[in-house]
């Protein structure tokens, strides 16, 4: 069935496009703007609303296979329809990790069975994740992933990540790093600072991510590989971005919501939902990530959604794992602190959300442009609503914005021309 939505604020800056009008889709495909609606189409009113192309989440942890009770292919599918996002991009830190052809596919096929949003795989740099031997990354991007990465576990070996980057080249796949020099933050709960210190608990410094950053950025440049700096949160981290990309290395970098709006201070709660890695950091770091968000440093916003289960959240804070859900309120986060605020526009958010990602991917994605894959999300911008974790449609409520009011409500995502919020 065709949908038209008629009285929309479009927003595509692939087209320079900020303006009310209408869109139709037919069948799969964005049909046109501006045109008049056909017999039997679904009519959407779209007054009051903005439409963008459908959000893009680089950085997602499905968990599927292996940890099932934290999250699935289907719920975590599930959730990032709620949020908004047509398309996920899923990291390989499962079990077993995603190193072989095998598990590219049941990750693919789980995702076609949901039939929720679109699911693009992130393949292993190194075999089960060891940094230790490469994994057979040519078999791996001709069955489907679109990018590498040992996200969680930093792959610390200079000469195996120089390999990784040419055979990235070979493919023209982007590298994914977790910027983390492990020696450094080995049994660390928090950023290390002035509030680590007041706290007794023991630190992750800055300098682990900042010293990891200089050494892909180096190998970048020396191999002329694409590499993403992953979940950027340190001043040092975004200065060194600047420099490369002014010397013209092939570097992008993503931000999550959490990094761009809280600080270190939310642990002297010590509640696990602010314990993440990396960690929150000072206010200083949070200032240099808006700023290398507003000027281009930095590319995109990316979720990190790191789902677990109550039960492993609940454990002392030393104990707990790292990480937060972020699907579902990542839209409301960054329009209450970032577009209401004015710190950046509707324009800015879909390029970061949406376009930027898909560019970085290589995906056909993040464009309202006719002939591109009808995927588009629809945004009340004006909408206050209470986060509340009997609400979320993920497995696992690890939020830390639980309770917060926020602005910016996602009304509408169409999926390949299919209705699915």
């Amino acid at each position: 069935m065709a949908i038209f939505i008629r009285n929309a604020h479009l927003v595509d800056p692939t087209q320079n496009l900020d303006r009310v009008g209408s869109l139709r889709t037919e069948g799969r495909k964005i049909f046109g703007l501006d045109c008049e609606p056909q017999n039997g189409d679904d009519i959407i009113d779209g007054d009051g609303l903005i439409l963008i192309p459908g959000l893009v989440d680089m950085h997602v942890h499905l968990r599927e296979p292996g940890f099932e009770e934290d999250e699935t292919i289907a719920s975590g599918t599930r959730a990032a329809l709620a949020g908004g996002f047509t398309t996920v991009a899923c990291c390989p830190n499962t079990s077993p990790p995603t190193d072989t052809q095998a598990s590219v596919e049941f990750i693919r096929q789980k995702a076609v069975r949901a039939n929720n949003c679109n699911v693009y795989v992130i393949c292993c740099i190194s075999k089960n994740r060891e940094g230790k031997e490469l994994a057979e990354l040519g078999q791996l991007f001709e069955v489907g992933a679109i990018a590498c990465s040992d996200d969680g576990s930093p792959v610390e070996d200079a000469e195996l990540t120089r390999r990784a980057f040419e055979y990235c080249r070979m493919f023209d796949k982007p590298l994914l790093s977790h910027a983390e020099i492990s020696s450094l933050t080995k049994g660390g709960v928090m950023h290390e600072g002035i509030v680590s210190l007041q706290l007794g608990l023991r630190g992750m410094p800055a300098a682990a991510e900042d010293v990891m950053v200089a050494q892909d950025l180096t190998l970048a440049e020396l191999t002329g590989g694409r590499l993403h700096v992953m979940h950027v949160s340190t001043e040092g981290a975004v200065q060194a971005i600047r420099r490369a990309k002014s010397r013209g290395v092939k570097v992008t970098a993503e931000v999550t919501p959490h990094h761009l709006t809280l600080t270190d201070d939310a642990l002297r709660s010590f509640d696990s939902n602010f314990k993440m890695s990396p960690p929150l950091r000072g206010r200083e770091h949070v200032d240099a990530c808006i700023e290398g968000l507003r000027d281009g440093t930095i590319d995109a916003i990316a979720t990190d959604h790191a789902p677990h289960a109550a039960e492993k959240k609940m454990r002392e804070l030393d104990l707990a794992p790292f990480g937060i859900v972020g699907l579902e309120t990542a839209v409301g986060v960054v329009v209450t602190k970032l577009v209401e605020t004015g710190l950046i526009d509707w324009a800015t958010l879909v390029t970061k959300m949406s376009t930027n990602p898909a560019k970085i991917l290589g995906i056909p994605k993040g464009t309202l442009h006719v002939g591109a894959d009808a995927d588009i999300t629809l945004i009340d911008p004006k909408k206050r609503w209470q986060v509340t974790a009997d609400t979320f449609k993920g497995k696992s409520k690890n939020s830390p914005y639980i309770g917060w009011e926020l602005v910016g409500k996602v009304e509408g995502v169409i999926v390949g021309g299919e209705r699915k919020v």
